[in-house]
Parts: C-alpha cells; sequence; structure tokens
C-alpha cells in the first residue's frame, strides 16, 4: 500500500511533497532564446559560404530533437556543415561569441500565479537552474528552495526534455510531467521507461495535471 502524506493547504493526501522544475521550457519560455540560437546558427554558417534558410535551421532542429541530441547546438552545427571538423569549429566558436553572454529569459504567462498557488498548498518547489541571478530578475527566485532533502519518490518532475529530463527523473523514482514547448515539443519517448506520467501543453493543463498527481 502507498504511503500518503498531507499537503498542508490542500484537502486531499498525496505522497508527493516537492515538485521540481526545469526552468528551461516550462518556467522560461525559451523562445527568444531559441530564435536567437538559430540566427546564430544560420548567420555562421553564412560566413563559411554555407547558404541556409530558416526552414533548413528548423529541418536541422528537428533532426536534433529526434536524435536526443544532448547537444543540440552541436548536433545542428554539425548537420548544417555536412560534418567537415574544422568548419565546424569554427561556426560553433562564432555561434558561442555570439550567444554565450545572451540573456533572452522570458517568463511563461501564467506561471508566476501558478508557482505561487503550489507554494501556498505546502509543496516544496526546486528549481535545476544554474543561473538563479535569472530567477530573481523575473521575481521569482523567492518560490523555490535551492536545497531540500526530499525523497525522489515524493517528488514531481515538470520538464520539456524526454531525454535530459524525464527520463533520469523516471530512473530516480520521481513522477514526471513532460512540458511539449519550444523545439522539445516533438520529441516523444521510445520507450515506457522514457513515457511521462502526464504531457501538458500550457499552464492550465500543467496545474490540473500536478494536482491529479497530489490527488491519486
Amino acid at each position: 500500500m502507498r504511503e500518503h502524506r498531507e499537503v498542508p493547504g490542500s484537502d486531499a493526501l498525496s505522497r508527493y511533497r516537492a515538485v521540481i522544475f526545469d526552468i528551461g521550457g516550462a518556467v522560461d519560455l525559451e523562445f527568444a532564446w531559441e530564435m536567437a540560437l538559430d540566427g546564430a546558427i544560420a548567420a555562421a554558417c553564412g560566413l563559411e559560404g554555407i547558404r541556409v534558410d530558416p526552414s533548413t535551421v528548423e529541418e536541422a532542429s528537428e533532426q536534433a530533437v529526434a536524435a536526443f541530441a544532448p547537444d543540440v547546438a552541436h548536433y545542428m552545427i554539425e548537420t548544417l556543415c555536412g560534418g567537415e571538423p574544422a568548419t565546424v569549429l569554427r561556426v560553433g566558436r562564432r555561434v558561442e561569441a555570439m550567444t554565450g553572454k545572451l540573456d533572452a529569459f522570458q517568463l511563461r504567462p501564467g506561471i508566476e500565479d501558478l508557482l505561487k498557488r503550489l507554494k501556498a498548498r505546502g509543496l516544496v518547489l526546486g528549481a535545476r537552474e544554474p543561473r538563479w541571478e535569472r530567477l530573481e530578475r523575473a521575481g521569482v527566485a523567492e518560490v523555490f528552495t535551492r536545497d531540500h532533502n526530499v525523497p525522489p519518490a515524493e517528488c514531481i518532475v515538470v520538464g520539456d526534455r524526454i531525454d535530459a529530463d524525464i527520463a533520469p527523473a523516471k530512473a530516480a523514482g520521481m513522477a514526471t510531467i513532460q512540458f511539449r514547448s519550444g523545439r522539445w515539443r516533438r520529441q516523444r519517448p521510445r520507450s515506457a521507461e522514457e513515457t511521462p506520467d502526464a504531457v501538458v501543453t500550457d499552464v492550465a493543463e500543467l496545474e490540473a495535471a500536478i494536482l491529479e498527481l497530489l490527488n491519486a
């Protein structure tokens, strides 16, 4: 029998005490970042005499997602450059120079209010975010706990990538919600081990999925 815990501020009993967010794609829209990255790749390729257009770049992006590439930018560059090592290296350096210091954080509409509602229920909110200053500038850093001791079996993970978010979290024994958005919206699980407990496409669906897991 599954152990249940009462969540303060909630009428339901739940085994889950924490919701861990992969910030990019769920809290951060990442649309501006993806556009900037794709534009930088196209420009850097152009300097090598490699003619690309938006559809070519989009195709390379989709191939990277389908291949579960851990470094999507490198995969795209390698694809567009035909795999030629020296060219790939030069283009990669130019892209890094153009985007390395870029801060294109976009708070997803409605997510701040949801975070506050989850916090008010007594849930621990975690963030997989190496650059906390971005959350501070967005005004949401205070709702997150940087370090927590909640066991994996009592955590729900929200992320947009099957490979980097969902699969590792499931392997650790966490519940998972895939937020299909941006570049990774077409990524699909390849096995039961990579299949999320829920799939959402907006904040309203995310809240409903979290509440369903809490009340299960």
